[in-house]
């Protein structure tokens, strides 16, 4: 863990409360200014010299108040580039799986795409916008261009963009669970208050659940990166967030009930997001593919042995 990550998280908070309403151009020169963006750039490349476990702190407290700014793909694309021993560009960056799906690419100055073995480096004046994203909520676009730099590079975007919409996700899914708590509390049918019927009862605690075993995963998929390896936990983590909003969105607006949908109650702003991510850096066939091809090349025995392996090294290093 950061020494420093408490102060990073009374500093994040104070700044995301103040700029999470107001529009791009008006909010990104203020996430500049305060150093977010580069969080994982080593100290001695001039950077806060964080780990992963800042950054999911970060980002889930980015996703507890919807942030609509691409902080996240900036603050890996900056790392990415550092180790590369490319320049980043003025301005926010996104990272992708490709370019068939880029995160917030009209207010971007450049792209990333690593695969595991290179990574491509797109600048937006050589990108040309195809189309936009149909979902509501969803600010990625389809471009096409060519890289203006290509470097080796170990890292897989589809890996890193998963961890963070995990991360996000787990915000977003514990502001939902607030949402209607504190709905529910005050909420009268029946002689009774809604949170105190069992049916409602019982929602409220399946989504606490849903919200707490997505908190965990992404918690263990950070140890893993800090540790170097964690293909297998940011496949299974970004699995079960995927599957937590499937339920967890579907019991928010249950237990809110026609108000949930309305534009000016803020729970939309969190399920919009959620539902868009869970289909952003692979969706749930992807990611069950990804485990039961580890699994079945693991083997019976092997399986067994590279979990507890997997587990034992998480212990160790939390």
């Amino acid at each position: 863990m950061s020494d420093n990550r408490n102060m990073l998280l009374d500093s994040a908070a104070a700044l995301f409360a103040d700029v999470k309403d107001l529009a791009f151009e008006q909010a990104w020169p203020r996430i500049d200014a305060a150093g977010f963006t580069d969080l994982l750039v080593p100290e001695e490349s001039g950077g806060f010299g964080g780990d992963w476990g800042d950054f999911f702190a970060v980002m889930r407290l980015a996703g507890s108040v919807a942030l609509p700014l691409p902080l996240g793909e900036t603050i890996i694309a900056r790392r990415l580039l550092a180790q590369a021993g490319l320049p980043a560009p003025d301005g926010a960056v996104s990272i992708a799986a490709s370019l068939n799906d880029v995160p917030f690419g009209r207010d971007v100055a450049g792209v990333v795409v690593a695969d595991g073995a290179k990574l491509f480096f797109y600048l937006r004046h050589n990108l040309e916008l195809v189309a936009q994203s149909a979902a509501p909520g969803d600010p990625s676009v389809r471009m096409q261009g060519e890289p203006g730099a290509v470097a080796p590079s170990s890292a897989s975007t589809v890996e890193l963009g998963a961890f963070l919409r995990t991360a996000q996700s787990a915000g977003a899914l514990d502001a939902a669970l607030r949402l209607a708590m504190d709905y529910t509390s005050q909420r009268v049918q029946f002689g009774k208050t809604l949170s105190q019927q069992q049916a409602v009862q019982q929602s409220l605690a399946i989504l606490a659940v849903e919200a707490a075993a997505v908190d965990v995963a992404g918690q263990a998929a950070a140890s893993a990166l800090d540790g170097g390896d964690a293909s297998w936990e940011i496949a299974a983590a970004k699995l079960r967030a995927n599957i937590a909003i499937g339920s967890g969105t579907g019991i928010a607006h249950q237990v809110h009930g026609a108000i949930g949908f309305t534009k000016d109650y803020d729970l939309h702003r969190f399920t919009l997001r959620l539902m868009a991510w869970r289909s952003q850096f692979g969706n749930d066939r992807f990611w069950s593919a990804v485990l039961g091809q580890k699994a079945l090349k693991a083997g019976g025995t092997g399986l067994w042995a590279e979990l507890t392996r997997r587990g034992d090294a998480l212990i160790r290093s939390g």
